[in-house]
């Protein structure tokens, strides 16, 4: 087996066994995501009516929002078997060119972060997804010689939170994309009780709101706080999450009411404190706060900028009046309006 390729089966650890269980299995399971959902019913149906494999698809969007548990599910409802890799994994063109060598009729090769795949690696990639070819070079210099195999027809389920990093050669040989947005309130309650009644947690309905409304609209933030929420509830109260329970447990993890944690709060503060509200690059903030500026655009923005709290400008990020007032900040120069701050933006 190629390098980082494996198969969905086998043993697992415990956690790994418990996250699997937590995820869906079928796409009456998925909670959430309506559009995305009703559009890959569409498309597993309409290729179990002609015997193929399901289109290439393309998944998108913040992380932590169902991406690879969507690739489980379609790989459960066209009864196939799922190869996971990802783009970092894939470090020369011989490693994807092993993994597609062991691929079967209508398996789905699940490529997690494909934005990141090298452009050598590409190029193996796409007659791959096109034509169900792999181009080999056999010896080297005058010797040489091109030989195509043929390939079984499959599917390659990409996931990446960066789209525009992506290549548009690649991006084009995708038939269907889909953007996973963040979760609505109700969405996110569904899955704590979801999550709680497969894990044996005794939990209130004050506590899955307490939860809920701090899980940044993002089921694996939710299923993360539920577990840390079940640990403070088994050794500081009597097991049972309630309201009470989950707010001291949150609190003490630094959570506050709206989901930010220490590392937004220190965002915020550092854009509104050290540079009066912004403007101010990505790296200056990365700099200032000692953390690294990909994770900063991927796993913290999305969020603060999906509150209003914070506005992406030409000319760097800026602080909006609504973070000043939620972390309790005396709006003095840094609460003048964006166009004061921006001339001629």
């Amino acid at each position: 087996m190629a390098p980082g390729d494996r198969m969905v089966g086998g043993q697992r650890r415990q956690g790994e066994r418990e996250n699997h269980t937590l995820r869906p299995q079928h796409l009456v399971d998925v909670i959430g995501q309506r559009r995305v959902r009703e559009n890959l019913r569409i498309l597993v149906e309409a290729a179990q009516v002609r015997s193929e494999p399901v289109d290439h698809i393309l998944f998108y969007g913040p992380p932590g929002l169902g991406k690879t548990s969507l690739a489980h599910v379609v790989a459960n409802e066209m009864n196939c078997n799922i190869r996971i890799t990802a783009g970092p994994s894939v470090e020369r063109a011989g490693d994807l060119a092993a993994i597609l060598t062991h691929m079967r009729e209508n398996d789905i090769l699940f490529i997690d972060e494909v934005h990141r795949l090298g452009r050598a690696i590409e190029e193996v990639l796409y007659p791959a997804m096109e034509e169900y070819a792999l181009d080999i070079v056999i010896g080297k210099g005058p010797a040489a010689k091109n030989v195509r195999l043929n390939l079984p027809r499959f599917t390659v389920i990409g996931a990446t939170t960066r789209l525009s990093l992506l290549a548009s050669p690649l991006r084009d040989r995708f038939g269907a994309s889909f953007r996973l947005d963040f979760y609505d309130l109700e969405a996110i309650r569904e899955i704590i009780v979801r999550a709680a009644h497969m894990q044996d947690i005794r939990i209130e309905a004050g506590g899955t709101e307490e939860i809920a409304g701090r899980a940044r609209g993002t089921p694996r933030v939710a299923l993360r706080l539920l577990r840390r929420v079940r640990d403070y509830a088994q050794v500081r109260a009597n097991g049972t999450i309630t309201a009470d329970v989950a707010a001291d447990a949150l609190g003490l993890m630094e959570v506050d009411s709206l989901g930010l944690d220490d590392v937004d709060r220190r965002i915020l503060e550092a854009i509104i404190d050290k540079y009066d509200g912004g403007p101010v690059g990505l790296e200056t903030i990365a700099a200032s706060i000692s953390e690294d500026s990909s994770t900063i655009m991927d796993v913290y923005e999305p969020f603060l900028l999906q509150l209003g709290f914070l506005e992406r400008t030409p000319r760097g990020r800026v602080a909006t009046r609504s973070a000043m007032k939620h972390l309790g900040v005396e709006q003095g120069n840094e609460g003048q309006d964006l166009q004061e701050r921006l001339p001629g933006v």
